[in-house]
Formats: C-alpha cells, structure tokens, sequence
C-alpha cells in the first residue's frame, strides 16, 4: 500500500530526489527535448520523484542553516545533470557525422532548424538524430537510462555525491576518443564514395578540360550522397548500436567519479 503521509523531513528529503529527478530530465536524450511540453517534464520529473521516495530508504540529511541546505540542493542539481549530460554527449555523435556527410556531400551550406534542440543543424544531422531516437526507444534504450538514474540513489546517496574533476577530466578525454571513432564511422561509407567521386572527376577534368567539371560534380556528390544514405539506411541500428554501447560507458563513469 503507498504510504501518501509527508512529514517536515520527508518533504525536505522528497525535494532532494526531486531536485536530482528534474534536473536528469532537463538535459538527458529524449526526456529533455527541447520541444518536449515543460508541463510533461515536470509532471515526468514529480512522478519519478515520488516513486524514487517510496521505494529508497530515507537516510537523515543533516545541516545546520538554510545555506547548508542550499548547498546539498546544489549538489544533488549537479549529480542529476551530470549523468544526464553523459548520456546527452553520447547523442551529438550522430550530429558530428551529419555534418560529415553534408561537408562530402555539397550539403554543408544548407541548415534547418533542429526542433529537439532549437539550433541550426546539418540536414543529414537531423536526419540521423531522429532515426536514432527512434531505435532508441524501440530498444528500450530509455528504460536503461531511467533505471541508471533510480540506481544513482543506491550507488549516490542523496548529499553523497564527491566530484573528482580528475577522474571526469579523464573519461571526457577518452570520450573524444571514442567520439571521433564512432561518429566517422557512421559517416565511412559516404566519404568512401564521395572520395572516389572526387578522383574519378579530377580525372575527367583532365580528359577533357572543355567540361565543367564544378557544376556537373555539385549535382552528381548530391545525387550519389542521397544513395549512399538510402541503400547504407539498414546499417544504422548497427551503428546505434555503437552509440548506445558509448551511452552506457559515459553514464557509468558519470556515476563513479561521484561515488564516495
């Protein structure tokens, strides 16, 4: 049976996990898209919170002033952002790559207004970003990220939370890595070809200087960029796949330079 009854510490401790909640939500892939109702996240954010304070055990939070307790708000704000950034990073892979294929492509000048995140991205970028969201809501992949934030309470006590800024400074270093490997790699297949394109249009110019190579080569990079895309479209769960993998490292990380 759910217990529904808030004494003067449960309400403190239930706006902690609240805190943490909503700010996860705010930053994290699909939950805080941009063109997400904020109505929805905060609903979102008050439900989890209120199931996370049922099943939790209540730990006493101790502090002196209002400051005190402003400081624990702080920290339990910074704990929920950064496992929703880790998961948040993971996802401008599939814009690095768009822009990738644009620039290969001739595509690179044209932009459109991402809904998701309200910015001018490469049409290949939103193409991408929103083929993954899709898989990655049929792979429950959403599921894994709000079960890493329940876990966060168990492994992250609320006002337990310790930042090594070395140790994130290190796994952000090897997420560039990482980040560069599996953002090209979505984009292999398109360069491969646009490359081939290009030695098999320098050779052409040579052959016959007359033809206007320039504009006949625009058209062709466009026409061949598009037909890459349509035949290599089957290799994208793979290439999810790929990124969900990177998802679930960063997060993980994320949670351990904040454990005690």
């Amino acid at each position: 049976m759910i217990n529904i009854a808030f004494s003067y510490g449960d309400l403190e401790y239930f706006l902690l996990i609240l805190v943490r909640v909503t700010c996860f939500i705010y930053i994290s892939p699909f939950f805080g898209m941009s063109n997400t109702p904020n109505r929805l996240k905060i609903a979102l954010g008050l439900f989890i919170a209120f199931l996370v304070w049922q099943l939790i055990p209540k730990t006493p939070v101790t502090y002196n002033t209002l400051t005190g307790y402003t400081m624990i708000i702080a920290k339990e704000a910074i704990t929920g952002f950064l496992v929703g950034f880790g998961a948040n990073l993971c996802m401008t892979i599939v814009a690095f790559a768009g822009r990738i294929i644009d620039m290969e492509t001739g595509m690179m000048m044209a932009s459109v207004m991402d809904p998701s995140t309200r910015e001018q991205s490469s049409i290949s970028g939103v193409f991408y970003n929103y083929a993954v969201m899709l898989i990655l809501l049929i792979t429950g992949m959403y599921q894994f990220l709000l079960n890493a934030l329940v876990e966060t309470f168990t492994l992250i006590p609320i006002n337990g939370a310790v930042f090594r800024l070395d140790a994130l400074l290190s796994s952000m270093l090897l997420f560039l890595y990482d980040y560069i490997i599996i953002g090209f790699r979505i984009a292999l297949p398109i360069f491969v070809v646009i490359t081939l394109l290009n030695a098999i249009l320098g050779i052409l110019a040579k052959v016959s200087p007359q033809m206007n190579m320039f504009a006949v080569g625009m058209q062709l990079k466009v026409l061949t960029g598009f037909s890459v895309i349509f035949v290599t479209i089957g290799m994208l769960p793979l290439a999810a796949a790929f990124i969900f993998d990177e998802m679930k490292r960063v997060v993980t990380v994320m949670v351990r330079v904040m454990m005690l």
